[in-house]
């Protein structure tokens, strides 16, 4: 049979806890379920360090899972105190920014690689997370489809060492898997992958870490909000009204009680176009200053306008960002960009508290 994570929370249903009628997996004590391979992993996660349960209970776990399944597998099972778990996943970083669109097809994951960049070239240290588990393709727009991070030994755990390129430091699941297969995981499998990247991610100290979402809104989403207290949320879209419609769904979603992630503003890509024959002219071929006046329909910033220039598709095929170039329409624009997310970020700093995770209740 198949394993998953959703096949040991079944499994673990079995489990009461010591004096109560509840078992583990109801009491959301079974977190951070990792499988590789003929490898099990995953948290337990008690009221106190010295609870006088932890061996009982994890012992119960095991031979559950034992009984279950067999005994090929290498079950290793981590007991934390709940005021660990409350701790920081990235203790090191000092900002978290969603990259988001409402919709496929608005260059999400072009503006998410070059605003990178352009943060990396006024002297921030940067990081960049590809969240697309479906559809990585952060490694070929930094042209590294081929690399494969190594591990790194620290306080016994085996971390992740992000690939650094341009100096932004990089983590996508299309390091991890062979390109040419499509990836068709059930959601579980899709979040526990995408929090390896951020729990084992070696990122060290950090001004920026940018994370690029699917498009739309996804059980991702939630993972993301859930496991990190993002900063900050960047919303990408074109000038079309197909595009905004959308837009306005993923405003809510962050504006919304539930999640409480404040919106730092709208990027309108592909504003226009430009021949590089006829730099001075301006073709609105999806319509004009569409995402500027939703900004301002809705209250929202907006950061800027990134123009349709055969420079950023190449730039992403070749994995040399459009942002990297000095001096050229898209590099001013991209700089530009990173100056407003800059500016808006010190204002919500300065203004509203920070941004807590998301705690999902159980009925």
């Amino acid at each position: 049979m198949a394993v998953i994570p959703k096949t040991i929370t079944d499994i673990l249903q079995k489990v009461i806890f010591p004096g109560s009628n509840e078992n583990v997996v109801g009491l959301e004590m079974v977190q951070e379920i990792r499988i590789a391979g003929s490898r099990i992993s995953f948290t337990l996660v008690f009221q106190r360090d010295d609870d006088p349960n932890i061996q009982a209970v994890s012992e119960a776990c095991a031979n559950e899972i034992e009984k279950i399944l067999g005994k090929e597998y290498d079950i290793t099972i981590t007991p934390k105190g709940i005021h660990r778990m409350k701790a920081p996943v990235l203790p090191g970083v000092k900002n978290i920014i969603a990259i988001a669109s409402g919709k496929g097809g608005v260059g999400k994951s072009t503006v998410a690689v070059n605003l990178a960049v352009a943060l990396a070239k006024t002297g921030a240290k940067v990081g960049l997370i590809d969240a697309d588990i479906f559809g990585p393709s952060i490694p070929k727009m930094f042209g590294e489809e081929g690399a494969r991070p190594h591990f790194e030994k620290v306080d016994g755990r085996d971390m992740i060492v992000p690939i650094e390129k341009f100096g932004v430091k990089i983590l996508s699941i299309g390091f991890f898997v062979d390109q040419a297969n499509a990836l068709m995981w059930r959601g579980p499998m899709a979040s526990n992958a995408l929090k390896q990247l951020i729990v084992e991610g070696l990122w060290g100290e950090l001004d920026y870490i940018l994370i690029d979402l699917p498009p739309g809104t996804s059980d991702i989403h939630l993972t993301i909000v859930q496991t990190l207290p993002v900063t900050g949320s960047v919303i990408v879209t074109t000038p079309q009204d197909v595009a905004l419609a959308d837009v306005i769904k993923g405003v809510s979603m962050f504006r919304s009680k539930s999640v409480d992630v404040p919106v730092l503003g709208i990027v309108e890509n592909m504003s226009w176009f430009t021949p590089a024959e006829l730099p001075e002219n301006k073709y609105y071929i999806f319509g004009k200053d569409g995402g500027k006046n939703l900004a301002l329909e809705m209250g929202i910033p907006f950061l800027g306008q990134i123009p349709i220039v055969m420079s950023i598709r190449e730039g992403g095929d070749n994995g040399i960002p459009a942002a990297w170039s000095e001096e050229t329409v898209t590099g001013n624009s991209f700089k530009e960009l990173a100056a407003n997310v800059i500016e808006q970020l010190r204002f919500r700093n300065e203004n509203l508290k920070p941004t807590e995770r998301v705690r999902v209740k159980k009925r």
